[in-house]
């Protein structure tokens, strides 16, 4: 069965886990059904700061304005199963823990949460606050998935990508895809 995944994209730092999810899911496009991609203005402002360039514009997927409701995915009849918000910042992530939809990237974490579906939060911050803690806590408490982008070693990373990388197949890991990537001790 093929899914349909909602990618938003937000300010924080860290352009470079959503330059390699895209890259990624372009990769399996045959497992997917539709993309919906919703980036912040903040999140154009840093890709372009961090990766010196525009490159998500190149990319085939349906994008939506952060504040077009219209968007199939701000609502659960849409039947998209799958949200990953990479990077997510701390301030999406207290709307999100505490239920303001103030914008498409808000009200869709929303109605995958309340549809019970799957919410993959790629927090990208250091160090967490107490209020960052609670809200992870409350996401977690109401369904989402908080996954750091704490990336691993073990496969011996040669670049930044790569580095990102080991995040982002992880992600992809919790998402449900089949994706080929390095696991740890296995031939």
């Amino acid at each position: 069965m093929k899914r349909k995944i909602i990618i938003a994209v937000t300010g924080a730092s860290g352009s470079v886990y959503a330059k390699v999810l895209f890259d990624q899911i372009a990769k399996i496009e045959d497992q997917i059904d539709a993309v919906g991609v919703v980036m912040s203005d903040n999140a154009k402002d840093v890709w372009k700061y961090e990766l010196g360039n525009e490159a998500y514009n190149n990319y085939n997927f349906n994008f939506y304005s952060k504040n077009d409701f219209n968007a199939p995915f701000a609502s659960g009849s849409a039947k998209y199963d799958t949200m990953i918000i990479v990077p997510c910042s701390m301030g999406t992530l207290g709307r999100i823990a505490h239920g303001i939809s103030n914008d498409l990237i808000s009200r869709a974490a929303d109605v995958i949460l309340k549809e019970r579906r799957k919410l993959i939060a790629v927090v990208r911050d250091t160090p967490f606050s107490l209020i960052h803690i609670n809200n992870m806590k409350t996401v977690t408490e109401a369904g989402g998935i908080i996954c750091p982008a704490n990336p691993s070693f073990y496969s011996l990373p040669k670049s930044i990508e790569e580095v990102a990388g080991t995040v982002v197949s992880r992600v992809l890991d919790l998402a449900g895809f089949e994706v080929d990537s390095y696991r740890w001790n296995e031939a």
